[in-house]
């Protein structure tokens, strides 16, 4: 056989995501990314936990968000995992369903992540998933935001990984896509990496709700950013969905998050959320201003499963 065509078949088995935001929303020189990451895991002075299950982490480019994932990312134990499902919006196309990649490869500049192609066909094969092209897998960044992260904790630890894309799901959706996945949740080997920022706020984002009884503006937006965080930990996905529709707080992975508590209701594995870090990109003082908020939070096994592991 040819070289010319050997390396064709290769091209045709191998499909790669590049890391598209590389070089714009984060450094694509590796040595650089790579310390800066260490440098904000380091900060976060988090000891690594095998009891942590799953994240939810900010998407932002690095200078604004990179300093409050750390606070999600530096709870992995790597030894741990050998598979991350990646739950993230979609902020580039409209589809009422979940979309799974084409890709056999996601790149970072830390190193190539592999895609778990079994656990693909088989979430496939239920009929729910749609794929996504190549164009608009690249276009989005909301999963891509979290790979170095992953690349650098993971690394020189096999892991394969399942991005799936979360559109603009009914609740029945959310729910249905909370059962069908929820069987992962119940594999230790399973981690999860929820993709969202929350409080967009800002003419610019056409969202400028403010409770003056707070004080300033960004004091009205932290309030309101809580309360969201606070149902979250509750784990009721129904009451996170009644708080979006009183104060449509702009939470772009509102989607990917109600999944993740249904995912955790329909789960044998008793799961507690907890958020660990809250930061704002700026203090919104005037109706001009604008902002968008990050939070990160670790999803943990609850104290009688720590206990019932440990037996």
């Amino acid at each position: 056989m040819s070289s010319s065509s050997t390396s064709e078949k290769q091209s045709k088995a191998e499909r790669v995501r590049r890391a598209s935001h590389a070089g714009s929303w984060y450094t694509d020189n590796a040595s650089k990314l790579e310390e800066e990451l260490g440098t904000w895991l380091q900060a976060s002075k988090l000891t690594k936990s095998p009891d942590v299950r799953g994240v939810i982490a900010p998407h932002a480019g690095y200078s604004y968000s990179g300093r409050c994932a750390a606070y999600a990312f530096g709870n992995i134990d790597p030894t741990k995992f050998s598979r991350v499902f990646l739950l993230g919006p979609s902020h580039h196309y409209y589809t009422p369903n979940c979309a799974l990649t084409k890709a056999t490869i996601y790149s970072t500049p830390l190193g190539d992540l592999p895609i778990d192609l079994e656990v693909v066909e088989e979430l496939q094969a239920t009929g729910k998933f749609e794929f996504m092209d190549l164009n608009k897998d690249e276009a989005e960044h909301s999963m891509e935001m979290h790979l170095p992260y992953l690349a650098k904790v993971f690394h020189g630890h096999p892991v394969k990984i399942v991005p799936i894309l979360v559109g603009a799901l009914s609740s029945e959706s959310e729910a249905m896509y909370g059962r069908l996945l929820a069987k992962f949740v119940d594999d230790p080997k399973n981690f999860f990496s929820v993709s969202s920022d929350f409080c967009h706020w800002g003419n610019r984002f056409s969202y400028t709700y403010y409770d003056k009884k707070h004080g300033a503006i960004h004091k009205s937006i932290e309030a309101l950013d809580r309360m969201g965080m606070d149902i979250i930990e509750t784990g009721d996905a129904d009451a996170f969905k009644k708080y979006l529709k009183e104060y449509d707080n702009t939470i772009c992975g509102r989607h990917p998050i109600s999944v993740f508590l249904h995912m955790l209701k329909n789960s044998a594995t008793k799961i507690n959320i907890n958020f660990l870090q809250y930061e704002q990109s700026s203090q919104c003082r005037n109706m001009r201003d604008s902002s968008v908020s990050y939070a990160s939070a670790a999803a943990k096994l609850a104290a009688d499963e720590e206990m019932a592991n440990c037996n």
